[in-house]
């Protein structure tokens, strides 16, 4: 009887402990086991790369004028179906000279899922990405930056790089001021910088990028794709 307690604490023992280990995979920003995978570059340059995710939506119209006004390139991480709806929009980013990046066609979860539906989100979300006129390399960004074993090994096999970041002032702050001084108090060369503005209707976002923009350039930041920061 005690063995069969004993085996059965280890068993379980083992089982939270691959539980807790596939969760951190599944998460980590800085992890995978196939394939590429940037979250920040090293380089003792000053430059930052500002990405956005979601979309394209009529937000397009306004976030653009800020970059243009300052010089600054980003990477905009586009949901297919959001394309679709949205063409113009998505014109409107490689027309400006910004790089595209691939974030699925349907937002959902790439976890689980099927190496044909993997296939399927990717390939008709890059065509559509094409079509809209963007001629640069195309990386991808997993929706919540999650993933296992299926999403890596496809994009290996694909030599498509997977795209995270190391600072998300979204996810700690509701108020401009304070996300601003988040990235002014953590922001270093070779950043990644993570956004979501596309379905922002209170004009903050907007208030946001535009002093990150702001301020990091007065310190001497240059703002470039991601592709440019990963080919230093």
């Amino acid at each position: 009887m005690k063995k069969r307690i004993i085996y059965l604490g280890i068993i379980t023992i083992i089982i939270i402990l691959l539980l807790l280990g596939t969760y951190r995979l599944m998460n980590s920003r800085t992890f995978q086991l196939f394939g590429g995978l940037t979250a920040q570059v090293n380089t003792d340059e000053k430059v930052v790369a500002l990405t956005f995710d979601d979309g394209p939506t009529q937000q397009v119209e306004d976030i653009l004028p800020i970059l243009e006004k300052y010089d600054a390139k980003a990477t905009f991480f586009l949901i297919g179906n959001e394309i679709e709806k949205n063409p113009e929009a998505a014109q409107m980013i490689a027309q400006a000279g910004h790089q595209i990046g691939n974030h699925t066609y349907s937002h959902n979860r790439m976890v689980l899922k099927s190496p044909s539906f993997i296939k399927e989100e990717i390939e008709k979300t890059n065509m559509l990405i094409v079509k809209a006129g963007f001629t640069g390399e195309i990386d991808f960004r997993p929706p919540n930056g999650k993933k296992l074993l299926a999403l890596p090994y496809y994009l290996d096999q694909q030599n498509i790089d997977t795209i995270t970041w190391n600072l998300e002032p979204d996810s700690y702050y509701s108020s401009s001021a304070d996300k601003l001084n988040y990235i002014k108090d953590h922001v270093k060369p070779g950043s990644i910088i993570l956004m979501h503005p596309m379905y922002d209707q209170t004009g903050e976002e907007l208030e946001t990028i535009e002093g990150i923009v702001k301020a990091l350039s007065r310190e001497g930041y240059k703002f470039i794709t991601v592709n440019e920061l990963q080919e230093m």
